[in-house]
């Protein structure tokens, strides 16, 4: 046995599930994210989990915790349900397409290409305020729209493994004039169809940590309705700050990789 599988069957490792379960779910709730930009890097540093075990525990995790932010903001209106299963089915497609392109394209060409994307959309969140009363009205032209962004946001994940909620979450914002709640909730929903079925090939090729993601997963629940309940609570311009801040930290995280995968090459 490893020393990771080890450490993952030990107390310190239950309570550092546990922990990062606590902390996922209340940026996935605050932010309408998955939590897995959080949930990897903490399982690869402090557990010692490959990227890809990490990667494929988290999307497990995501199941539960999305379940839960989706009750939660649908309690107040906020998801577009029609829109967010658009949205999963080309992001499915997407998914399947990024990892047959994975072979054939630079990881790190593609990490500053997102790096760059990160760096307008934090620009834009700075400059466009979403309004609280904005609906998202499904026409045929956005209905298409949105099946693009969803593929697209597929192929991202499955070539650089980004979750969708951070694509998703400002372009419904920023490009379709969704509030920030509606995109928040949207976003969440539209992971669960995803995460399922990135989860089930994962299994396959065992990939998953059942026990790491039941426990972070379940531990994500107990506070996704609050981060939920907060973001109802904050102003769009301070949801707009703090979502541009969360951001900020994932495209250092993604210039890091870049770079370091430069040096490696």
């Amino acid at each position: 046995m490893t020393d990771a599988e080890t450490l993952s069957r030990g107390p310190r490792a239950y309570t550092a599930f546990i922990g990062i379960g606590l902390l996922a779910g209340l940026l996935s709730g605050l932010f309408g994210v998955g939590g897995g930009t959080v949930i990897v890097p903490l399982l690869v540093l402090f557990l010692h989990f490959n990227q890809r075990l990490g990667a494929g525990t988290s999307l497990a995790a995501i199941v539960p915790t999305a379940t839960v932010g989706v009750v939660s903001y649908a309690i107040n209106g906020a998801v577009a349900w029609i829109p967010a299963l658009i949205l999963a089915a080309g992001a499915v497609v997407g998914a399947q397409i990024g990892t047959r392109l994975l072979p054939k394209i630079s990881q790190t060409v593609l990490r500053w290409f997102f790096v760059g994307f990160l760096i307008v959309v934090i620009v834009s969140l700075f400059l466009v305020i979403p309004s609280r009363d904005a609906e998202f009205e499904l026409q045929l032209l956005n209905g298409l729209a949105l099946l693009v962004v969803g593929v697209g946001t597929g192929v991202l994940a499955g070539l650089i493994g980004v979750g969708g909620g951070v694509i998703v979450v400002p372009v419904l914002m920023l490009a379709f004039g969704t509030s920030d709640l509606v995109a928040k909730g949207t976003s969440l929903l539209m992971m669960i169809p995803t995460a399922i079925s990135g989860t089930i090939g994962n299994l396959r090729n065992h990939n998953v940590d059942l026990v790491a993601a039941a426990f972070v997963g379940i531990s994500a629940c107990a506070t996704t309705a609050l981060g939920a309940w907060l973001a109802t609570l904050i102003d769009p311009l301070v949801g707009n700050m703090l979502f541009a801040a969360y951001l900020v930290v994932i495209a250092v995280q993604m210039a890091i990789k870049a770079v370091k995968g430069r040096h490696t090459a």
